[in-house]
């Protein structure tokens, strides 16, 4: 029985990493967008994303998985607590309470692109998961 080893690196985890990679980033967005509307939205998003974050740790390091990432794992966990609270702006320009949704529509090009505030939440929970999240799974990469 042959070994697939080279070195100390794994060919097959690291084919199947560059195989999911991309697609549960892409995944993490379907959700994200679905799920202002749906079940779903920001939580399951970031689950994903770190999940692909992990998965590159796995195969490649935990350096290499860092590198990976949009910004350093703290920063874009304060991005997403960021955008959430920038989310309840718009309720209390309006005179409504806190986090109050607000939605409307959006002429680009002649189509009307509906928006809401609670993509921005989501948007905001889904970075901050993955942040978080990441952050976490990179430290325990270190300790090993």
């Amino acid at each position: 029985m042959s070994d697939f080893r080279l070195g100390s690196r794994e060919i097959l985890v690291e084919q199947l990493v560059r195989l999911v990679y991309r697609p549960l980033l892409l995944a993490a967005l379907v959700v994200w967008f679905r799920g202002h509307n749906a079940p779903g939205g920001g939580f399951i998003a970031g689950l994903l994303a770190v999940a692909a974050t992990a998965s590159y740790a796995l195969a490649f390091g935990g350096r290499a998985a860092r590198a990976r990432l949009p910004l350093a794992p703290e920063r874009l966990a304060a991005l997403g607590v960021g955008m959430s609270a920038l989310a309840g702006v718009p309720a209390l320009v309006a005179g409504q309470p806190f986090l109050t949704h607000v939605s409307g529509e959006l002429a680009l090009a002649g189509i009307a692109l509906p928006w809401s505030t609670v993509m921005l939440f989501d948007l905001g929970v889904m970075l901050c998961v993955w942040g978080g999240l990441a952050a976490l799974v990179l430290a325990l990469w270190r300790k090993t």
